[in-house]
């Protein structure tokens, strides 16, 4: 009888490498002569990135600095949902800046249809915020990461769990 294979879908991130590359972003700025005065922070929380500013020409520039640190440390741009800019107190601007983490049930959905329309022989199932994907074959996993790295998900995926 053949055993069957297994891999995990999920969207996930290494935080110790966000924290690196704000650090690096903070240090950055601060030594920036166009962003040297606007007294910029950028506050880390559990799941959000605060980011406080003088105006919207520096938040561009904080965006621009953020996301290139990011993706030295190869961290996807995608983990980052930028909301609405809000004023704050003396003329500056605040922005939230959301982390994607964890796969949504509705992206699970789309992720499950795919591979089940695709490739007949295998067994994709949502278990929480994962998706896992099984077959016979481990060749036949192979292709289904390679037709899902060549999708275009608003998440960042990786194949974790692979037996």
């Amino acid at each position: 009888m053949a055993s069957t294979s297994s891999f995990d879908i999920v969207s996930d991130f290494d935080r110790q490498e966000l924290v690196n590359a704000i650090d690096q972003a903070e240090r950055e700025i601060k030594a920036r002569y166009d962003l040297k005065d606007s007294n910029t922070t950028l506050e880390l929380g559990e799941d959000t990135i605060t980011i406080n500013t003088s105006s919207q020409f520096s938040l561009d520039a904080v965006h621009t600095v953020l996301q290139t640190k990011a993706a030295k440390r190869n961290l996807s741009l995608k983990i980052f949902d930028f909301g609405k800019v809000e004023s704050a107190s003396g003329g500056r601007v605040r922005q939230e800046v959301k982390l994607q983490k964890g796969i949504s049930q509705e992206n699970a959905k789309k992720i499950t249809k795919l591979i089940k329309d695709e490739f007949k022989k295998i067994q994709a199932s949502i278990q929480g915020d994962a998706v896992r994907v099984t077959a016979k074959s481990k060749d036949e996993l192979q292709e289904v990461i390679q037709r899902l790295k060549a999708e275009d998900f608003p998440m960042p995926l990786q194949f974790t769990n692979y037996r």
